[in-house]
């Protein structure tokens, strides 16, 4: 789903605020922060780049995520939930639950460790989605329909498309509350750590130790490899490069982490993991001047955006950056009629 979960496809100042504003408002949700099972991660590969989570069924509860996700969503989604819905799958009903995992298919350079600029130059998905399923209905919708299947160690995977373009997707049900989504290659290396045959995401210790960390603690959190935190820092803040230093601070820099929590409002933490102490002491000074110069460009055409970063707090704590921000309903909804969200495709 980038795809992006779909649409988070399509941040460290103005990185910051744009991954902050972009992915952790994506998909908010209410107070009570929900855990993803530990057997539910076992489910990801080792080498997921990128990991999120939501909470569906109480994001619906908010009077304006509609708007929101349909200002979110690419249209290649929707085209998807449309195909779902005809092969007996309501999303906006039945899937109570999301988690997602992005590998990169290559990488401008061989590595994707801190202390690197590379980036993904592609990348792949593969998600699960919790909730109630009727998986006899896809069956007999896609065998009704002569629709492409394949078969994979036992479990029927359903093609969106023909089925053998490379940017097809394709879902399967685990059982009934489980399906799972995402291009071939990766849904296929999920079976195979389903069954004990790959590793898992629990062994990767660049990234699962954060994972844990966030789990529970928002409505919605992710958490970025070195690589992917490059790659959200040069798509979503181009403006960083107007600071000197930032580039080589950029490079070090090893997670980003977000979390969500909204009840009457919203409260977002974003939390940029440095190369070291001197490193976060420094990004925590760029995020600082990189507010004020938003500020000033949002007073004029967007007032809510600015008195939302006006709000905002930036504070260095050891290798880490924390910068939150709290909003209310009615500056979420002004935000949401500024296009404030909207994909720039």
């Amino acid at each position: 789903m980038r795809v992006r979960t779909l649409r988070l496809a399509k941040a460290a100042v103005v990185a910051a605020i744009g991954l902050m504003l972009f992915a952790a408002f994506a998909l908010p949700r209410t107070a009570g922060a929900a855990t993803l099972g530990a057997d539910k991660l076992a489910l990801f590969p080792k080498e997921t780049g990128e990991f999120g989570y939501a909470d569906l069924k109480q994001a619906r509860t908010m009077k304006w995520f509609p708007q929101l996700q349909e200002q979110m969503l690419p249209a290649n989604f929707k085209q998807f939930e449309k195909f779902l819905a005809s092969a007996g799958v309501d999303p906006n009903v039945q899937v109570e639950e999301l988690a997602w995992g992005l590998a990169p298919e290559g990488l401008t350079e061989k590595t994707e460790n801190a202390g690197s600029s590379a980036v993904p130059t592609g990348e792949q998905v593969v998600g699960v989605a919790l909730g109630n399923f009727t998986p006899d209905a896809t069956k007999n919708y896609f065998k009704q329909q002569k629709l492409p299947t394949f078969d994979v160690r036992g479990y029927t995977m359903y093609a969106f498309g023909t089925g053998s373009g490379a940017n097809d997707l394709f879902f399967m049900y685990f059982d009934s509350s489980t399906a799972a989504f995402g291009h071939r290659k990766l849904l296929e290396e999920m079976v195979e750590v389903h069954f004990g045959q790959e590793d898992s995401l629990l062994s990767n210790d660049k990234i699962y130790p954060l994972i844990a960390e966030a789990n529970g603690s928002g409505i919605v959190w992710t958490v970025l490899n070195a690589a992917y935190t490059r790659l959200a820092m040069q798509q979503l803040a181009p403006e960083v490069q107007q600071f000197p230093d930032a580039a080589k601070l950029i490079t070090r820099m090893k997670n980003m982490v977000i979390s969500v929590n909204a009840s009457s409002g919203i409260d977002g933490k974003f939390q940029a993991v440095c190369g070291s102490v001197d490193d976060a002491n420094a990004l925590g000074q760029l995020i600082q001047a990189g507010l004020l110069y938003k500020r000033y460009q949002a007073k004029t055409e967007n007032p809510d955006l600015a008195q939302l970063l006006d709000q905002a707090t930036v504070t260095p704590g050891g290798d880490r950056v924390v910068l939150r921000m709290t909003l209310t309903d009615a500056q979420m909804t002004s935000l949401i009629q500024h296009n404030t969200f909207a994909l720039k495709m």
